[in-house]
């Protein structure tokens, strides 16, 4: 017993140092001082289901001070995003924890890290789920680890299990290394988001299931959270909304959006309002990500546009708002996202803003999940007839997926032994391996139930924090008293006229710029298309435009319905052929364009020639006819498909497979050929659509061997 209260004192000292707590005043709760019971006297394993803000890193990092005070190996915590391995190294420090991370961010100090584990000099390694697939970390240190670590935690342990929001295969090599813990080694995994069936599946995953496993499963509700939905007519009101109304949320905090293109627009939006706010998305840059965290934690911004890139273990207890431009697609999502907001204060705002996009945007994301059994089976085959490993850019040639579909896939595929990661690409192992058909069907109905729930979410008139508690189910769902439905809306949906007009013309801006391809892929010979390496600058198409993204808030919700497989063949709206005309004036007058004056401006377009399509032909015609007629330039004909060439006209999802189709297929017929040599110089080559712009290049290349000056692209919608 004596030994017991010593431990517990001993750990709220350690907790006191973790905290800055100088008086020594701070304690363990109940059920934190189990878990780290069970780690610590027990050795056992445990799995820790708790809300944010429960204080989860507390109980590894006091376990880990205990357990290296008795001669224990350093902590390995395997921690998805950068953000949250920076706010843990920090506060490791306080409790005089030596933290170190392994991250894409950090190369250059891996060779020392790896060094100070080896030397003892480290307690806590700090690694990203992906270092677990490296080749030299796989079979280099992480051996290393499994013999040496004292503890290992799995944080953000719903990323396991492919019932959770966030499935990762990369976490999935942690079985690797459970496998080799010696006898002994306690384990944590820990999580805020999951339900009873991700619950099971996670312990199932690390193994710590059966009669000696630990699971502590609290109570989800967050009594600082308010949460409210707002259902406004379209975005334009959304965005008016949120311009007027930013400054009344309390404190500072997140707006989340579905995509990177509403992020940017947003937050463009804003700053134009006078707010100070940041975007933060997967393709911000990582100093861009350091600074705007830096700027949210320290109040100098109102708040950050993000996408779900800002999610797991961003930590500012003090973060008084969560908004949603757009709902997310599983109720599980959205209680983790929400999370983050009233850890550390007493009230905070959770609103979701839900929009008629959203549902599209989910459609997209559930199309990128596991490959059918047809492409895996395809895979396997080019590496089992492959006789040297391939990389990613040699494989992708040869398979009709693309790369981050195939990279998520190859990894599946390891962590059941059908393919290995090695120097130089992956190779097959020869073991058998069986396409779970069943499960991946249940996986995509789990899904479509998450999806339904959402919409079940906007639509109840029952208490909003009971309906995600019983989602997650939380035994102990219960009225919250505070929601707009149990406390009555306290939000006012009007809009002036005057952010109402502001906003829609932010939205109806129409004009994106199209960058052109100027590399070929990798791999091209080994497939019979001979293009590699740089494209000639003379065969490249220019920089050029699309009306919108189909990602957007604004262009993105007219252009969707317009290019959807549902929607019929027909000729181009009035409105949106006008609205292309504006883009084609306005990028005459931007620098660089044939009317700006410049040294090195385009030269004017003398013709038009369209992209042949063959799901929407009276669309692109109408549109290539009606620029040739606004324009007063002559409609010079169109790029054809070689019709020996039909089984490579199919869409294919990947740039090589595409160059691949189009290098076979897409031809200048004779009458454009000689309309282009009567009328030499700039044209514009019209689509509807460009995703891979292997197209644009394609037909650029082919109008410039055919005489043509200057190809300018010219697009309804731009993918992304």
């Amino acid at each position: 017993m004596n030994d017991d209260l010593e431990l517990r004192a001993e750990a709220d000292a350690l907790l006191a140092g973790l905290v800055g707590d100088p008086t020594g005043s701070a304690r363990l709760r109940e059920d934190q001082w189990q878990a780290v019971s069970a780690l610590v006297r027990e050795r056992r394993r445990a799995l820790v289901v708790q809300r944010t803000g429960w204080g989860k890193s507390a109980v590894y990092f006091v376990a880990t001070g205990l357990l290296r005070r008795r001669g224990a190996g350093p902590t390995v915590i395997v921690s998805p995003l950068l953000a949250l391995m920076r706010n843990q190294v920090d506060s490791a420090a306080c409790a005089g924890i030596r933290a170190r991370t392994i991250n894409s961010a950090n190369p250059e100090e891996w060779e020392t890290i790896h060094g100070e584990v080896e030397r003892g000099e480290t307690d806590v390694l700090l690694v990203s789920p992906e270092r677990l697939n490296s080749v030299d970390f796989r079979d280099q240190l992480l051996p290393r680890l499994a013999a040496t670590t004292g503890l290992l935690v799995v944080d953000e342990a719903h990323c396991i299990s492919d019932w959770g929001h966030d499935f990762r295969p990369d976490y999935r090599r942690l079985r690797t290394m459970l496998a080799d813990l010696p006898e002994g080694v306690p384990v944590l995994a820990t999580t805020a988001t999951a339900n009873a069936r991700v619950t099971a599946d996670v312990a199932e995953q690390l193994g710590t299931g059966g009669a000696d496993a630990l699971v502590l499963r609290g109570p989800l509700d967050r009594e600082s959270l308010r949460l409210g939905v707002l259902t406004l007519p379209d975005a334009a009101h959304r965005l008016a909304w949120l311009g007027e109304r930013l400054d009344g949320l309390p404190g500072s905090g997140i707006i989340y959006t579905l995509t990177v293109a509403a992020a940017e627009e947003v937050s463009a939006y804003l700053r134009q309002r006078g707010y100070a706010v940041a975007s933060y998305t997967g393709k911000t840059e990582n100093a861009d990500r350091l600074q705007a965290e830096e700027d949210l934690l320290a109040n100098r911004v109102k708040a950050l546009v993000a996408t779900s890139a800002l999610g797991m273990g961003f930590d500012k207890p003090d973060l008084g708002f969560v908004v949603h431009l757009g709902s997310p697609s599983s109720p599980i999502a959205y209680y983790q996202q929400v999370g983050r907001a009233g850890r550390g204060v007493d009230h905070a705002d959770v609103l979701l803003l839900p929009g008629r996009e959203d549902e599209a945007i989910w459609a997209y994301f559930a199309s990128v999940g596991f490959p059918s059994e047809e492409q895996v089976r395809q895979t396997l085959a080019v590496l089992e007839q492959a006789d040297r490993p391939l990389s990613l850019p040699a494989l992708e040639p040869q398979v009709d997926l693309r790369r981050s579909r195939l990279e998520t896939m190859l990894k599946v595929l390891d962590v059941d032994g059908a393919v290995r990661r090695v120097k130089g690409g992956w190779t097959v192992t020869g073991q058998p391996w069986m396409y779970d058909a069943q499960r991946y069907a249940w996986v995509a109905r789990q899904r479509e139930a998450e999806q339904q729930a959402m919409r079940d979410y906007v639509a109840t008139t029952g208490c909003r924090m009971e309906f995600l508690q019983r989602r997650l189910d939380d035994e102990k769902a219960a009225p919250c008293g505070r929601c707009d439905n149990c406390a009555g809306p306290w939000l006012d949906p009007s809009v002036s006229p005057g952010a109402l007009a502001a906003a829609s013309g932010e939205l109806e801006r129409p004009g994106v710029e199209l960058e052109p391809r100027r590399m070929w892929p990798t791999g091209m010979p080994a497939v019979g298309v001979d293009l590699k390496g740089r494209i000639p600058a003379d065969e490249q198409a220019a920089t050029g435009r699309a009306l919108g993204r189909l990602s957007d808030i604004g262009w993105g919700n007219r252009l969707r319905p317009l290019l959807s497989p549902q929607a019929p063949d027909a000729p181009v709206p009035d409105d949106v052929l006008s609205a292309v005309v504006t883009v084609l004036a306005d990028w005459a007058r931007s620098p660089g364009g044939w009317a700006s004056g410049g040294a090195d401006a385009l030269t004017r377009p003398v013709g038009v020639v369209a992209v042949p399509s063959r799901t929407r032909p009276h669309l692109v015609g109408s549109l290539a006819e009606g620029l040739a007629r606004v324009g007063r330039l002559p409609l010079l004909g169109s790029l054809a498909y070689a019709p020996e060439a039909e089984e490579y006209t199919a869409h294919r999802s990947n740039s090589a497979q595409r160059l691949r189709s189009l290098a076979a297929s897409l031809t200048v017929p004779g009458e454009l050929s000689a309309a282009l040599a009567a009328t030499p110089g700039p044209v514009l080559l019209v689509d509807d659509f460009t995703d891979t712009g292997w197209t644009l290049a394609v037909g650029a290349r082919l109008l410039r061997r055919n005489g043509a000056g200057q190809v300018l692209p010219l697009t309804l919608a731009l993918a992304g």
